[in-house]
C-alpha cells in the first residue's frame, strides 16, 4: 500500500513540475511575442524579461540535475532549446529592424541612475548571456 501512495505522489509531483516549467515558458514566450498579450490583444517583444524567464528554467536544470525522470528531463530540454531558439530570433528581428525591440512595457519614466564608486565597480561585476547571438 506505501508503494502505491509513493508513486502517486511522484506522479502528481511529476505533473506539478511540469505545469511550472510549463508556466514558465509560457511567460517567457509572451514576452518574446510569440502570442498575443491576453490583456491588450498586442504581441510584445520585452527581451529582458524573456531573457528572465529563461534563465529561471536553466537555474532550475541546473539546481535539478540528477533528480528529475526522464519526462522531466526531456521536456525541460526541450522548452529550454525552443525559447532560446525564439529568443536568438527575436534579439535578430530587433536588430535587423533597426530600432531595439521594446524591454519594458511600463510608462513610468526610467529611474535615475546613480554612478557608483570607483573603488565599487570592481566588486559589483556583471554579465550577460546572449544565446547563441
Amino acid at each position: 500500500m506505501a508503494e502505491v501512495q509513493t508513486s502517486t505522489q511522484a506522479g502528481a509531483l511529476t505533473q506539478r513540475f511540469i505545469e511550472f516549467v510549463v508556466m514558465q515558458a509560457q511567460q517567457a514566450s509572451l514576452f518574446l511575442g510569440r502570442f498575443p498579450h491576453p490583456q491588450t490583444g498586442k504581441t510584445e517583444v520585452h527581451l529582458e524579461a524573456a531573457r528572465l524567464f529563461i534563465d529561471q528554467l536553466e537555474m532550475i536544470r541546473e539546481k535539478t540535475r540528477g533528480n528529475l525522470s526522464p519526462e522531466e528531463v526531456e521536456i525541460l530540454k526541450n522548452v529550454l532549446s525552443d525559447l532560446q531558439l525564439a529568443f536568438v530570433q527575436a534579439t535578430n528581428e530587433a536588430a535587423a529592424g533597426g530600432a531595439p525591440a521594446p524591454e519594458t512595457a511600463s510608462a513610468e519614466p526610467a529611474p535615475e541612475v546613480i554612478a557608483p564608486d570607483a573603488g565599487d565597480e570592481e566588486s559589483k561585476k556583471r554579465f550577460s548571456k546572449s544565446y547563441g547571438s
